[in-house]
């Protein structure tokens, strides 16, 4: 083992740089720094080089975390660039947005006491340092092979399942109602965590490696799920979930009530450019508003922070558990409270009010109670606690739910779930259609794009062993 390692007996836990809050509120730029060369090494150096891992074991993508620090302290980025890219088709994506206090750096064995290993920010200053060197390739095969495949889904697994299947050679064709590549990195995520050219230029890259996108292709309304069968070898699934959750409650019609996705889209494209009519009538535009989100997880945080740098008089998060609960990261919980959003804690709706437009939402103080199957503490509502937060708009970040896929894709052999994902084989992630397989949200529910990236791979892998077998079986019955 080199003797560069296992510093975090002398070296404290650095995170890159952020911009004070005073100044990221202004913009949406990325918040954090980059880390200075010597500083990614320094921060490298303090991984202890376990033998069991547990910031791999708790990975999605298994990531070979120890490796890739070991070589970064040693200046060797080159070959941190590769092993880090061998199981993650987007370490620069990952390493800005995953949330690392709950996955690899939050299960990091120097945790206790010393703080745990910067993983997200070295493997993001491994991974731009690469693309300034020259050394992130499109996926280009050996061989060409005359075996197609059709994605439906230009969204994180979508687009990792492409990737593999292109560098074995495949035909890759991937469809998107959209008209950028990327799905929720692109609309879904603001620029204050993830820059849209970070993903722009994958899409740019996967393009000139030979991946055909259709872009503004509806499937059921352009074009069918059975035609695509038909045209390519198999077929993948990759849509995600965008239904939003809503609740019922008086009130919830009133004008100023909006969807977080539809919110943080219109802010995107905003910031892509484009003339945004809900932004140019101040229908989904935070400014001189008073701002309430209702939720408590990452889309929560995102809204709260976007209304924030869109100039809203005040905002308001609503959560009904407290923040030892928030489903969400707690480094951007920090990141909204420094830049001055107020959370309300154990509070839930119970009404909107208002005339022409909402004014106000009605909620009541909760208690958390006993923890029910899951382990999670139940809260219950407090007699007589209610109050009223003054709003201009509210923002609804309940979560996400899957949109009716048999009846969009006018495929009603399509079989799901009691929860409406897709049903699949997991292990093949076969659907009950031969040759159609499902990844990412759209099989597993609202998850993170790590997983997306992780089931994507996988469906590739096993999407390839169908198309082998299929053909080993026609040509020993053609014998």
């Amino acid at each position: 083992m080199a003797d560069r390692m296992l510093q975090f007996v002398r070296l404290d836990q650095h995170q890159p740089d952020k911009r004070p809050a005073t100044l990221r509120r202004e913009d949406f730029g990325e918040i954090y720094e980059e880390f200075a060369p010597k500083a990614a090494a320094e921060q490298s150096s303090r991984c202890s080089q376990c033998g069991v891992p547990f910031c791999q074991v708790h990975c999605p993508l298994n990531n070979n975390i120890p490796d890739w620090l070991k070589l970064t302290a040693e200046g060797r980025l080159e070959e941190a660039y590769e092993v880090a890219a061998a199981t993650n088709t987007f370490p620069e994506i990952c390493g800005r947005i995953c949330p690392q206090d709950r996955l690899c750096e939050g299960n990091c064995v120097i945790e206790k006491g010393f703080g745990s290993v910067t993983i997200g920010s070295v493997e993001k200053y491994i991974t731009d340092n690469a693309w300034a060197q020259g050394w992130v390739k499109p996926p280009k095969p050996r061989r060409e092979l005359d075996r197609s495949i059709g994605i439906i889904g230009a969204g994180p697994g979508g687009l990792a399942a492409a990737e593999r299947l292109r560098v074995r050679g495949y035909q890759v064709h991937v469809y998107d109602r959209y008209d950028r590549v990327g799905g929720l990195m692109i609309y879904g995520i603001p620029n204050f965590k993830l820059e849209k050219e970070v993903v722009l230029r994958r899409a740019k890259q996967f393009e000139e490696g030979g991946i055909h996108f259709h872009l503004n292709i509806a499937v059921g309304r352009d074009v069918t799920l059975e035609e695509l069968r038909v045209k390519h070898d198999a077929v993948l699934i990759a849509t995600g979930v965008y239904k939003a959750r809503d609740m019922a409650a008086p009130g919830i019609g009133l004008p100023g009530i909006v969807p977080a996705l539809e919110f943080l889209t219109a802010s995107n494209r905003a910031g892509l450019g484009e003339v945004v009519p809900a932004m140019e009538s101040g229908a989904m535009n935070a400014a001189g508003k008073r701002v309430v989100v209702i939720g408590g997880g990452d889309t929560a945080m995102d809204c709260v922070r976007t209304a924030v740098r869109q100039g809203a008089a005040s905002v308001t998060c609503l959560y009904r558990r407290d923040k030892a609960n928030m489903p969400g990261s707690m480094r951007e919980v920090y990141n909204a409270e420094e830049e001055g959003v107020v959370f309300e804690w154990l509070g839930a709706p119970e009404a909107f009010l208002g005339d022409a437009s909402v004014t106000a939402v009605r909620a009541h103080r909760m208690h958390l109670g006993l923890p029910d199957a899951t382990g999670r503490q139940q809260v219950e509502a407090i007699a007589g606690s209610q109050f009223d937060l003054p709003a201009d708009l509210v923002i609804m970040a309940l979560g996400f739910d899957p949109e009716d896929l048999p009846a969009a894709f006018n495929e009603p052999a399509l079989p799901v779930t009691k929860w409406g994902t897709l049903k699949v084989d997991h292990r093949t992630m076969m659907t009950a259609l031969p040759g159609v397989f499902a990844a990412g949200d759209i099989v597993r529910g609202a998850s993170l794009v790590v997983w997306a990236i992780r089931d994507g791979r996988d469906a590739a892998e096993t999407m390839h062993h169908y198309i082998e077998q299929k053909a080993s079986t026609l040509a020993v019955a053609a014998e």
